[in-house]
């Protein structure tokens, strides 16, 4: 009898427990399915699903040259995995788990998606605290390679085209992204073979160089498992691979947070949205070049250097005291690694807002920052090297939002603390390139 193989963000055939479990009982059936309307209000953005159209079709060309197919299918889930299993006589459904949702069928679900399942470390708020606790907890596993050989029903059930789920853009905005990116997983492991590792905690901070990872698409999409780059080794980066882990923590034990401030304190903050200003910050026109130039690599390629997010994150909450979620809703619908957990830390940070958030007094100056981690204006002049006049100034602003912080000091965090009560298991039948 076949078993449904149920692909969600683990678009991978290595490392993959789920489809090993399911070719360990039979014929396989794998099949993804779209139910945009379960996901409000956090569908997938534009440049999200122009990156799972690619990542679909890669993963289709790999399930058949393993001798098997993608099933496509249109929800709602339940619905659609019902009617499969019905058409197909499946005596079982697996998937890998993940964290930010509830699973609405009886399942059996495995890990795959984090190196440490949420409810196995006690809820921590102070990122160190997290990390020790993670180091105690047992290490990840080997990553598992892939099998050769799929094996396949004696029948196939139908199937929608990819073109029926309408991911790719009508008009073509896209060019950039496909210029910078190969989605799948054969890109993902390209990305991992060129990684110098052991340059990374001297190079991540020079938008100018290439020394970041750029998984973090990848990894959202489950095309790389975590455990494989955990594998690459040398703590510095394996330290903020583990902000990736610590976002997903906080999503999983605190999940009104991509809405809602996690320090309630937070709630009462003077917030003041200029739809002029806000304009100006996506288009890259805020008259302070790092900010631009980190805004128009954003909406060029789909993608932004993590130290240049703070800097434009810290801008848009701090200069221009515009709600940090505004600025957490254009990075969901124009990043390629859009990811909620890692979103809702990196906006929660750079506003004070959240856990092992940045000081309410610490204000970046962009002017400083530029001749900092740019010093020779190489990214600056590849993205904006025309002269805009700015929109405030930075020391009127600096001391206007260090008098709207005043109103709501943040208070002090545990490293530890209490959250709301979740499963113990799920049921069965970084500063960092990934931080935001």
């Amino acid at each position: 009898m076949a078993t449904i193989l149920w692909f969600r963000r683990d678009l991978r055939l290595s490392d993959n427990l789920a489809l090993l479990a399911a070719i360990d009982r039979g014929p396989v059936i794998p099949v993804f399915i779209q139910a945009p309307e379960e996901e409000a209000p956090w569908q997938p953005g534009g440049a999200s699903r122009w990156w799972l159209h690619q990542s679909l079709r890669a993963l289709d060309a790999q399930l058949r040259a393993a001798g098997s197919r993608l099933i496509i299918r249109k929800g709602p889930t339940v619905d659609a995995l019902r009617l499969l299993a019905a058409e197909t006589g499946a005596t079982a459904i697996l998937a890998n788990r993940l964290y930010d949702e509830k699973d609405k069928l009886a399942t059996l679900t495995f890990p795959g998606n984090l190196l440490f399942e949420p409810w196995t470390i006690e809820p921590r708020r102070v990122f160190t605290a997290f990390w020790k606790a993670c180091l105690r907890a047992t290490p990840p596993g080997e990553p598992l390679p892939a099998p050769r050989r799929i094996p396949a029903p004696l029948e196939w059930p139908s199937s929608l085209r990819l073109e029926d789920l309408h991911l790719e853009p009508t008009i073509d905005w896209a060019a950039g992204l496909r210029q910078t990116w190969q989605p799948g997983e054969a890109g993902a492991e390209a990305h991992l073979r060129r990684f110098n590792v052991e340059a990374y905690a001297i190079e991540r901070d020079r938008p100018d160089h290439p020394g970041t990872s750029r998984l973090s698409p990848h990894l959202h999409f489950g095309e790389v498992s975590p455990r494989q780059v955990w594998k690459l080794g040398h703590e510095p980066f394996q330290r903020q691979l583990m902000w990736r882990e610590f976002a997903h923590h906080l999503l999983y034990h605190y999940p009104q947070t991509p809405l809602e401030p996690l320090r309630p304190e937070f709630a009462r903050f003077p917030w003041c949205m200029n739809a002029r200003h806000f304009k100006a910050w996506t288009e890259g026109r805020t008259g302070y070049p790092l900010v631009d130039a980190g805004m128009r690599e954003l909406w060029h390629t789909g993608w932004m250097h993590n130290r240049v997010r703070m800097v434009a994150a810290s801008f848009l909450v701090k200069h221009l005291l515009i709600p940090w979620q505004e600025g957490a809703r254009w990075f969901w619908d124009t990043l390629v690694d859009a990811d909620l957990a890692n979103n809702t830390l990196g906006w929660q940070w750079a506003a004070g807002s959240g856990a092992d958030a940045a000081p309410y007094f610490r204000i970046f100056n962009p002017t400083l920052q530029a001749a900092k981690f740019d010093p020779h204006g190489a990214y600056i002049r590849r993205w904006a090297p025309e002269q805009i006049k700015p929109i405030v100034d930075h020391h009127a602003a600096r001391a206007r939002a260090l008098e709207a912080f005043s109103e709501c000091k943040p208070s002090r965090l545990p490293a530890s603390a209490s959250a709301p009560r979740r499963p113990n298991r799920p049921a069965t039948r970084t500063e960092t390139d990934l931080l935001f």
